[in-house]
């Protein structure tokens, strides 16, 4: 069985995408936004170890489910992006969401699967059933002593756990606090928006900046 995200580390970056990082890059500085991140990791291990160093309460805005295991009420909450808008997910939600303690997200997902995210699950085990695991041991660990799986099922627990949560003691430099204005360096953003077609996209990011207030 494949270890969960190995297609993530294992395969190149697509030849479209790869010549557009830069760029990207480029826009952010220029706008004045912070960049934080470390080459091999995920953007929800930078989440998870900028918000362990921040002092509560915290709001990390996300469509990443991955982060759901990160939720500490009331210090740490996921401002998650909906059709109907953002829903606040605190651990009253989670247990809403999937019948499971609210600090239970990982445990959950591993047993369940999720292919959107690459990861396979246990086979035979939906949401159902590892929601009711989740409440009957409680813990991985539980679960693998009450239940006799074979030991390709325990293989991929053991890996599967060891990177499902998100990393939350990675060293990266502090961030700058807040959010710009307006642009860091306007001629920039000008001569981008002329060179890359991107104006209309720009002027909604500072529009959204500045209806923010910040």
């Amino acid at each position: 069985m494949p270890s969960y995200k190995a297609h993530r580390v294992a395969e190149p970056v697509p030849p479209g995408l790869e010549p557009q990082l830069p760029l990207v890059m480029e826009v952010l500085v220029a706008i004045g936004l912070n960049v934080v991140g470390k080459p091999g990791f995920e953007a929800e291990d930078v989440i998870a170890s900028l918000a362990s160093r921040l002092d509560p309460p915290i709001e990390v805005y996300s469509g990443d489910r991955d982060l759901f295991a990160i939720i500490r009420d009331p210090d740490l909450v996921v401002l998650y992006p909906e059709k109907t808008g953002l829903a606040v997910v605190d651990e009253a939600e989670v247990e809403r969401r999937y019948g499971i303690p609210g600090r239970s997200y990982a445990e959950f997902a591993i047993l369940r699967g999720d292919p959107s995210d690459g990861l396979p699950g246990v086979p035979g085990v939906g949401a159902k059933t590892a929601a009711g695991l989740v409440r009957r041991y409680q813990t991985l660990d539980g679960i693998l002593a009450g239940l006799d799986w074979n030991e390709a099922t325990r293989d991929y627990i053991a890996r599967a756990r060891r990177i499902v949560h998100p990393i939350e003691d990675l060293e990266l430099p502090d961030p700058h606090p807040g959010l710009p204005a307006g642009p860091a360096d306007p001629a920039s953003i000008e001569r981008l928006n002329r060179e890359l077609g991107i104006g209309g996209s720009t002027a909604r990011l500072l529009g959204a900046l500045r209806g923010a207030g910040l």
